[in-house]
């Protein structure tokens, strides 16, 4: 970025500077703050400059977009060709709800679908099971058989409309509820698109929705990948997300050094089940948090695209460039969001929505005002939506490739961004690799302890959340909620009982021991593989309880051990 001479001509001004001119300043006007962080409390300078970047190089460290190592951006003209897919994540109540809500938002101008599920189906139970009483269809859709998939996407063409699914567990049978649903609408294999999360890893890091032990569960993952590399071209089986490990409390950087190292594993698990790197890589997404720190973000967002181009070029032996991008779904930071004068998220929203912008997502969530509160009300979610379409459309920020390269803070703040997450993964290759690093408790006792770093800062006033400990109210005006039916459940319950009802019992049973022989099979890339088999049996209606019931008898349930 600039030559020896000039770096240290640039130290001797700014010197200068400080001595003729910060000096006298800050004896006038003191500083805010002793000391200025970002929020995952790293270290601020007061000025950034080429000093700041001595060994700098454009072609190595930026280069151009849409060519390796991506720092700009995976594609050449970004948003200048095709802007991001806005994606508003919905789901609650029934199918029947979900699908109404679904429709209204492709109404009002959204490009992809993004669903939520419930509890009871996040963790693999029908809803007339005991330990769904009182959660189903609250924090998603209840989703029990194929009869509720074809209701969630009655009247929409999955040909043409890209799909998100947001479940980790029971993510091969969800998805070959909707592979069947695409059947019946005779879709064919290669047209399907869209993204399964399916990203177990970072449930036993962070978000604790899991169910099997790791290794068998790892299988089911790899088990889609290959599925997916074999049948359906346009669909990423895999969404390697780190937007669960920020929400619980981490860094910028541990979200990003976790993530990518769970990505890792799903690289390797699936070259020895047999696959070319370049088969299936191609096809792997990542999902990123994004929180109130615009460039900490931005950064971040870079740092992850040169880092991932790095590791599957020189780790992996990628050959294929596809296969070194980074392509990432991005979500504003729920964990962001306040109860108190919710109508402030709107405001955070728009900055978080503006450093994924910034950042080169390939797609966006934007959360709603009142998510702090409940599920967002059509209103809440139009704002939401609203948001990313300004940004789009009014703000400028399209209209250029990367507006923030070259900035002696942002590309500072990306190479430590970087250095840090290799510094992670020497640490993670010490404990022998992320699932035994997982296993003896690593990512989560350091998640817990930035957690509680930023919680202290917050207590002490030294991070200021608006109308949490400063510019507070006595007495804030309520916003309008949304509430789910009670009477949702009952339905729900009705509905799956009466699907077991009028199956075909024997098809039912023979399809679950089928798949019960390949779970508990010893040649899993061979004729064990458990896609086809859990595509049988959801076809024969079996519900999601029932096949997930399957791998709990053989698998076994995971229990975690004590963090200390």
């Amino acid at each position: 970025m600039a030559e020896q001479k000039d770096l240290k001509r640039i130290e001797q001004e700014k010197a200068r500077w400080e001595t003729e001119t910060l000096k006298p300043a800050l004896a006038q006007t003191p500083e805010r703050a002793e000391r200025f962080t970002t929020a995952s409390m790293t270290p601020i300078e007061r000025l950034y400059t080429p000093a700041d970047l001595p060994e700098f190089d454009y072609l190595r460290d930026l280069g151009f977009p849409g060519q390796y190592p991506y720092t700009r951006g995976v594609q050449p003209t970004m948003y200048r060709g095709k802007l991001w897919t806005m994606r508003m994540f919905a789901g609650y109540g029934t199918a029947a709800e979900t699908n109404r809500r679904f429709k209204y938002l492709l109404e009002q101008g959204q490009m992809g679908l993004s669903t939520a599920f419930d509890l009871p189906t996040l963790m693999g139970y029908d809803s007339d099971h005991p330990s769904a009483a009182g959660e189903v269809g609250k924090c998603g859709v209840a989703i029990d058989s194929l009869a509720d998939m074809e209701t969630l996407f009655e009247s929409i063409p999955l040909g043409e409309v890209t799909t998100s699914m947001t479940i980790s567990s029971p993510a091969a049978v969800l998805w070959a509820m909707y592979i069947a649903v695409c059947e019946k609408q005779g879709v064919p294999y290669h047209q399907i698109g869209g993204t399964l999360q399916n990203d177990i890893l970072k449930e036993y890091i962070a978000q604790k929705e899991y169910i099997y032990p790791i290794e068998p569960s790892v299988r089911l993952v790899t088990d889609t990948i290959l599925f997916g590399a074999q049948h359906l071209p346009r669909w990423n089986t895999v969404s390697i997300s780190g937007y669960h490990i920020r929400e619980a409390g981490a860094t910028a950087l541990q979200e990003l050094a976790f993530t990518l190292a769970d990505g890792m594993v799903y690289v390797e698990e699936s070259i020895k089940a047999g696959l070319e790197v370049d088969a299936f890589a191609p096809r792997l997404s990542f999902f990123f948090d994004c929180h109130n720190d615009l460039f900490e973000e931005v950064a971040k967002f870079r740092a992850a695209r040169r880092l991932w181009a790095r590791i599957m070029r020189e780790r992996f032996g990628a050959k294929d460039p596809r296969s070194w991008l980074l392509r990432t779904h991005a979500q504003t930071a729920g964990c962001s969001l306040t109860a108190q004068q919710p109508r402030n998220n709107i405001i955070r929203v728009a900055i978080q929505a503006l450093a994924a912008v910034l950042g080169g997502t390939q797609s966006l969530h934007t959360n709603a005002m009142d998510e702090a509160l409940a599920l967002p009300t059509e209103e809440a979610a139009t704002i939401a939506l609203r948001t990313q379409q300004i940004i789009a459309h009014e703000s400028g920020v399209t209209n250029t490739v990367d507006p923030v390269a070259g900035s002696y803070y942002v590309e500072t703040l990306t190479n430590q961004m970087e250095e840090g997450v290799w510094e992670y993964f020497r640490r993670i290759d010490d404990l022998g690799g992320m699932i035994r690093a997982i296993e003896k408790g690593f990512p989560q006792r350091e998640i817990a302890d930035a957690a509680y770093a930023y919680q202290q800062a917050i207590e002490r006033g030294e991070k200021i959340i608006v109308g949490v400990n400063r510019f507070t109210e006595e007495q804030e005006e309520p916003i309008p909620t949304l509430t789910i039916d009670h009477e949702a459940e009952a339905r729900q319950i009705e509905r799956v009982q009466a699907v077991r009802r009028s199956r075909d019992k024997e098809a039912v049973t023979r399809s679950l021991q089928t798949l019960r022989q390949a779970a508990a099979g010893n040649d899993p890339w061979g004729k064990d593989l458990l896609m086809p088999r859990i595509l049988d049996a959801v076809r024969a209606y079996a519900t999601l309880g029932e096949v997930m019931d399957v791998f709990r008898d053989v698998w076994g349930e995971y229990k975690e051990p004590s963090i200390i």
